[in-house]
């Protein structure tokens, strides 16, 4: 948001002298109250939605802007020009309020016509019908076509379509031919759902019935072409750079404003990026945000062309997660697991602004690239030599670092103390404290023949990192049964004051933490399942429904418990399994216990 701040105009035939500030703060007076005595303030259109600085006189000058999705000057929403005038006249001083438009000749009549005589709200509701249907869809409220159809009737389009028919290309307001039209407005929604593999369509070409993508797509708030493009696009071992380049072309960023001149300012600032993009395609909103996006990813480090940029920056993180766990959720539907696996770390990237190789310790307050070599020094000979024997490898990591601080602030000190001063080192070995450390505990829950008769629980003892799988480490399970696998969870620095936000500097918004649990068949690079774990602050157990395969051998499946803020803290852990035939008394007992809780369910 920019501001330019004239001064006493001593000449109008010479110059101006001018001010230029930059509005950041919540409450911009504080920074600008100085600044009230002068005459005149110059603003961009968004200053009348951002913050309140009424005026005796207001001028708009022309109510029209360059839209780069379209490549044209487009006008500006009646709404910004009424919130333009609204800032005309000031309380305590004003008794009225004074407001210009300069408009082309053309417009004229329109604008008088419309501030001066009441002017009719249409709807708005035909430019998002098909994702207006499937979320009704999804929810059950809409079933079949004639649903549909009843539902619209129920719409203040419907009521804007009676009254205003030339408006919505409607030829006759009889009652056939409202029928015919909605009928066929029906039709095209749902064939565009139908293709974007949403919803089907029964053989009867009547009943409705929701799909996978359907769900995602209402649950996310997502356009169905996005969904769409993700089912088309993604691939079973997606690159980081091929799953930006699906992110940034999602539907949702086609408003992102490509300004006038923005395309060359684009060309500049993909010359500072590892990931190239299509030179063809600067004036593309979609490539503007790959863009920023890789700029975010820098680490502060790549400098913006305009504080517009930074705006800009805000809009595309602020759908970015959605948008990845709506990703995730497509991948895991596919059971790919490299793919589910890197948009994962898509979701680190976006929290903390760090690409997925980036070294891990730059999450820390203040730590930059150059802070790095102040670790190397510290490893066997160095560290014993500085006091601390008991460091025995060079710090490479966030949780090598966490160990080596866990309660020695003096370590820290050691390491960046003449590097930075103590208010910083403060910082970071607070947010170091409050990274989460958590122990996890593995065991299966279920039905094994020859046992005790009732529903065990056994332990898994899964194998150290890099060691040889032991005899201890297998555990006998029988195929095609459904088991339970636990998870519990121990959060081992517990925080007194309830705090789940994590710690994420370059993210615009507060987030909480958050863990993904994944458990994945790495031979087959498949997806076992999929679960979300929300903020842990002391203990925590998830269950975790797991069908075992249908032929009998031995397989490894891995638990990935992955942060959904943080980057370097993901923990792993393997699950041997030694399938043995199936048993039709384990299989009884499964089974009656299953329906034995869903009664209770629908009690």
């Amino acid at each position: 948001m920019k501001l330019i701040l004239y001064g006493k105009i001593q000449n109008l035939e010479t110059k101006f002298e001018f001010g230029y500030r930059e509005v950041k703060e919540p409450k911009p007076y504080s920074r600008l109250e100085k600044f009230i005595s002068l005459p005149v303030l110059i603003a961009t259109s968004t200053l009348a939605w951002g913050v309140n600085f009424p005026a005796h006189l207001v001028v708009v000058k022309g109510t029209e802007f360059y839209d780069g999705k379209t490549r044209r000057y487009v006008d500006f929403p009646i709404t910004d020009v009424l919130q333009m005038m609204g800032r005309a006249g000031r309380p305590q001083f004003d008794d009225q309020g004074k407001a210009v438009i300069l408009v082309h000749d053309i417009k004229k009549h329109f604008y008088k016509r419309f501030l001066y005589e009441p002017f009719p709200v249409e709807s708005n509701l035909l430019e998002v019908l098909p994702d207006h249907l499937n979320a009704e869809i999804v929810a059950g409220t809409i079933t079949s076509k004639q649903d549909a159809m009843d539902y619209i009737t129920w719409t203040y389009f419907f009521r804007r379509l009676v009254m205003n028919p030339s408006y919505y290309n409607l030829d006759d307001t009889d009652h056939d031919s409202i029928n015919k039209f909605l009928s066929k407005l029906v039709e095209r929604a749902l064939y565009e759902l139908e293709c974007s593999y949403c919803i089907a369509v029964g053989e009867d070409n009547r009943t409705i019935d929701p799909q996978t993508l359907g769900r995602i797509s209402s649950y996310y708030y997502l356009n169905h072409n996005t969904v769409r493009m993700f089912r088309d696009e993604l691939k079973p071992e997606s690159s980081i750079a091929e799953l930006l380049d699906v992110l940034s072309n999602a539907n949702e960023y086609d408003e992102l404003p490509v300004r006038h001149n923005e395309d060359q300012l684009n060309s500049e600032l993909a010359k500072k990026l590892p990931v190239e993009v299509n030179q063809y395609t600067y004036d593309s909103a979609h490539t503007k945000a790959n863009l920023l996006l890789q700029a975010h990813f820098g680490h502060g480090q790549v400098g913006l062309p305009s504080t517009d940029y930074n705006t800009d920056t805000k809009s595309v993180l602020d759908q970015a997660i959605r948008i990845l766990q709506a990703m995730l959720d497509v991948s895991a539907d596919e059971g790919w697991l490299v793919t589910s696996l890197r948009i994962m770390q898509m979701v680190q990237m976006v929290i903390q602004g760090l690409w997925c190789h980036d070294n891990n310790l730059l999450t820390l307050p203040h730590m930059m690239p150059y802070h790095l070599a102040c670790f190397r020094p510290w490893k066997g000979h160095g560290a014993k030599k500085k006091g601390y024997p008991d460091i025995k490898s060079p710090i490479e990591t966030l949780p090598q670092l966490m160990a080596v601080c866990d309660g020695r602030f003096e370590a820290l000190n050691a390491m960046l103390g003449e590097e930075m001063d103590r208010a910083h080192l403060e910082q970071i070995y607070q947010t170091i404290s409050k990274l989460p450390q958590i122990s996890v505990k593995l065991s299966i829950e279920g039905w094994w023949e020859g046992g005790t008769g009732e529903q065990e629980k056994r332990p898994i003892h899964s194998p150290l990192p890099g060691a040889k799988i032991q005899d201890e480490n297998w555990m006998e399970v029988h195929a095609d049964q459904e088991y339970v696998l636990r998870v519990n969870m121990d959060r081992i620095n517990k925080i007194k004051k309830h705090d789940s936000k994590a710690f994420a500097p370059k993210f615009p918004k507060p987030k909480d933490e958050g863990w993904f649990l994944l458990v994945g068949d790495i031979e087959n690079k498949e997806v076992v399942a999929l679960k979300r774990v929300g903020y842990i602050r002391g203990r925590s157990s998830q269950q975790i429904a797991i069908i075992m395969p249908d032929i009998v051998g031995r397989v490894i499946y891995t638990v990935y418990m992955m942060s959904d803020s943080y980057l370097g803290l993901d923990q792993q852990y393997d699950i041997c399994l030694d399938v043995i035939p199936a048993s039709i008394e384990s299989q009884v007992n499964t089974e009656l216990v299953g329906e034995l809780d869903f009664g209770d369910l629908q009690l």
